[in-house]
């Protein structure tokens, strides 16, 4: 079994279903009549969840006061309404030296940084990860919504398009692979096609895609074969609603 240490910042995604069948007589918006609610791990805790689901043993330090991203869907269209997001005005806390010394780098296998730039990773704990880990001879797995990447270097750095149209410092040595929706990822000046599909949410898909990409990776020390697997595994989840975490028979049908 694997071992990893994932440092990110998480939310928690909650999903509010309901029906609309009229119009608030206050404004010309919908009513949703409430019928349940629905909470699932958002942001570094789904990749969580994706690397559990591959079998793998992780430790994980992330924020404990959380990101909330509250969704209203109508249940007989499956639409989005609104969606608002809570604790986005504020930094989050950063993960102390302290949290980071408590970890045994020396039974890992590999560091994940899951960094949606919300405070929790900042270029000084930084710094402190990537010192250990490379002290403890760990392969290292970015993503990263920073502008300022130059601090991973010798890591592998998984952005998406958009991510990597706004970087604006690289490191010297690098691997770095581009996810670009449904034409597949770029790696090494080469594209990687995945399996056209029908979307019908994008939520999560990006960490899927890092989740599986570190478990393929581990197992078989080859970019091609583990970005070609995360591109399967990222067409799964983008096939269901909302924040989707591989389960065992998903994790079972890519494999075989």
């Amino acid at each position: 079994m694997f071992k990893v240490l994932l440092v990110g910042d998480a939310c928690q995604d909650i999903y509010h279903y309901g029906y609309c069948d009229r119009l608030s007589p206050e404004a010309p918006v919908p009513v949703l009549k409430h019928n349940h609610s629905e909470t699932r791990d958002g942001m570094c805790l789904n990749v969580r969840n994706n690397l559990i689901a591959f079998g793998i043993s992780v430790t994980t330090l992330f924020n404990e006061r959380k990101i909330r991203k509250e969704r209203f869907v109508d249940l007989k269209t499956k639409q989005h309404l609104l969606r608002t997001d809570f604790g986005e005005n504020f930094l989050l806390d950063p993960c102390s030296k302290a949290e980071i010394d408590r970890v045994s780098f020396s039974n890992l296998d590999a560091l994940v940084i899951s960094d949606y730039n919300k405070g929790f990773i900042t270029a000084s704990n930084i710094k402190y990860l990537l010192t250990k880990a490379k002290k403890a001879n760990l392969r290292i797995f970015i993503d990263s919504k920073k502008d300022d990447l130059s601090y991973f270097e010798d890591c592998i750095i998984k952005v998406n398009q958009t991510e990597y149209s706004k970087v604006k410092a690289f490191p010297r040595d690098y691997e770095l692979i581009i996810t670009t929706g449904e034409e597949g990822a770029i790696w090494n000046n080469q594209i990687y096609p995945t399996q056209r599909c029908d979307v019908f949410d994008v939520c999560g898909a990006g960490d899927t895609f890092l989740a599986a990409l570190v478990f393929e990776y581990l197992s078989t020390n080859s970019f091609e074969e583990s970005i070609s697997f995360a591109n399967k595994c990222s067409r799964l989840v983008v096939q269901k609603f909302g924040t989707h975490t591989l389960t065992k028979e998903d994790v079972s049908d890519v494999c075989n």
